[in-house]
């Protein structure tokens, strides 16, 4: 589990590409339907109560948000989409622009995908996982607001989602509960970007074996 993301601080925000910044270190993207609670999992994953900004008015999120945890090591939240009252236009500049990134972005290391438990793998997020899959990226599904089901129900839902992901993706996407409410699934999520983003300290034994030599 990595500590260090709760370090992470508004870097700055890009509406197209010449506003990315330069394409090095580590970054894991986020996205999400615009109701899917992904600012609340930021929050809840560094630890902060408005690092992203939670909003009644969903798809406020409206360019690739870069938060700097070290200068090598990024998130990135992508817009929402879902139920994003925004011209047809906009949507089109973003998924154009979302499609360039996700094709040419070298410093890209991984997608999280978050999904309301109770609505999950709709087209949009089969859309973005297959951004990743197809670059040959990790990516990891977040079952949000799991504090709305019952244990029961969480686990009946995690079992239909991740043999849904293996039929789709095979073995290239991994899933969990998760709730930013409770706090329910925090460590694990951050010890698999922290992992991405190069932050997670070495393991015991490999500390050991590098000390022996």
């Amino acid at each position: 589990m990595s500590l260090l993301i709760e370090r992470a601080r508004y870097h700055l925000s890009a509406h197209n590409s010449r506003q990315l910044p330069p394409d090095l270190g580590a970054e894991v993207a986020f996205a999400g339907r615009s109701n899917a609670g992904k600012s609340s999992a930021l929050n809840a994953l560094t630890r902060q109560n408005a690092l992203a900004r939670v909003s009644k008015t969903p798809g406020r999120t409206q360019q690739l948000v870069f938060f700097e945890v070290t200068p090598e090591a990024h998130l990135v939240d992508l817009p929402g989409y879902g139920y994003a009252k925004v011209p047809l236009d906009l949507q089109a500049h973003w998924q154009a622009f979302i499609d360039q990134y996700f094709r040419t972005r070298n410093a890209l290391k991984g997608l999280v995908v978050v999904m309301d438990i109770r609505h999950p793998l709709r087209d949009y997020d089969r859309q973005m996982l297959g951004y990743a899959v197809q670059r040959g990226l990790p990516a990891h599904a977040l079952l949000t607001k799991a504090d709305k089901l019952g244990r029961g129900q969480q686990m009946q839902t995690l079992k239909k989602v991740r043999s849904d992901l293996h039929s789709i993706f095979g073995e290239t996407v991994s899933v969990q509960t998760f709730s930013g409410e409770s706090r329910q699934g925090v460590d694990e999520a951050r010890g698999i970007i922290g992992g991405w983003l190069g932050l997670n300290p070495p393991a015991a034994d490999d500390a050991g074996a590098a000390g022996a030599q």
